[in-house]
């Protein structure tokens, strides 16, 4: 597959380049990217040799079959339309786009061309995941009654790119960090996040730009009826991997299922059992870049809806979070 790479402005995209370097079924045509300083990091870190051509000259080009894209949030729903526009598939990082409306363009236009729209949601090639599913999916702890997410992700102020904390380019911390956990929820636990009770965010570390709130709370039910409480916000100290990232804990009938991205295990407290059980940790058989090359080679629209519906749910918490008045005096 030729792959054109568009913008540099997020790790993680530096990180999946790598990857795609080293994929034998990739191609990459090119890079291009218009900030200065994105650019020479990249070229640092990774050697990225970028192209003089534009994102729009390329884009008229019939070899690039597929666009990666790492732009600023602000920018992503644009570009992701405008590759799509072209007949591209489009592997972006999260979050796709920042608005409801560009997400209804994506959709469309996604339809319209045939073509596929996958992310680097990557919580499910974690470890602990697969033996927790296996486990759930066998439902001998009977049916999920409660599930809690926590991803508190350090702030990293002076580190993380500027345009984070200018006004309309973040999108707002559940777009940005939630759509992690909404993504796994039916994977892991056959439920999906279907009705949303109460969402607040707020800005409490950031005080430097206090229009960032860069904490996140909310609750919602699933379409099973499990209680979902969530906090993904920018609230860890700055001193490594922590217990409370992207830790889950899934209450059922008869036990608890306790999972960690700092661990590969999955710890299960079993009703009426003395000792718990620790579930060792399992990689997956394929990487997130064969999905996607599978989804592109299918024609299946399946990874296209998983990643739409992802983004639709936490735009639309995101969009009740903005809207929130300060609360119910108790």
């Amino acid at each position: 597959m030729n792959i054109l790479f568009y913008g540099f402005r997020h790790s993680h995209l530096l990180s999946y380049y790598k990857k795609a370097v080293m994929h034998p079924a990739i191609h990459i045509l090119a890079a291009v990217e218009e900030d200065a300083a994105a650019r020479a990091q990249a070229s640092e870190q990774l050697g990225v040799a970028f192209s003089d051509q534009s994102y729009e000259a390329w884009l008229n080009d019939p070899t690039v079959e597929t666009v990666a894209i790492g732009t600023a949030y602000g920018d992503r729903g644009r570009a992701v339309i405008q590759a799509l526009s072209h007949g591209k598939h489009v592997l972006c990082d999260k979050p796709i786009c920042t608005s409801l409306e560009e997400l209804e363009a994506i959709r469309m236009l996604a339809a319209e061309k045939g073509a596929t729209v996958g992310c680097l949601l990557d919580l499910k090639y974690m470890p602990c995941i697969l033996p927790a599913k296996k486990l759930l999916d066998s439902k001998c702890l009977g049916p999920i009654h409660n599930i809690s997410f926590t991803a508190q992700h350090c702030l990293n102020y002076g580190k993380r790119p500027s345009w984070y904390f200018e006004k309309g380019m973040h999108g707002g911390t559940i777009n940005d960090i939630a759509i992690h956990g909404i993504d796994i929820l039916p994977y892991l636990t056959g439920h999906r996040l279907a009705v949303l009770d109460a969402a607040r965010t707020w800005n409490a570390y950031a005080t430097e730009h206090p229009h960032f709130d860069d904490c996140a709370i909310f609750m919602g039910r699933t379409n099973k009826g499990a209680g979902v409480l969530a906090d993904v916000s920018y609230a860890a100290p700055q001193q490594g991997t922590l217990p409370t990232y992207w830790r889950f804990e899934i209450w059922c009938e008869r036990g608890l299922v306790s999972l960690c991205a700092a661990e590969p295990t999955v710890t299960v407290y079993e009703k009426g059992m003395i000792d718990i059980r620790i579930l060792p940790g399992e990689d997956h058989a394929v990487t997130m870049l064969d999905e996607f090359l599978q989804a592109v080679s299918a024609g299946g629209q399946e990874m296209t809806e998983r990643v739409l519906c992802a983004t639709h749910t936490a735009l639309r918490i995101q969009q009740a979070a903005n809207r929130a008045t300060g609360g119910i005096l108790l």
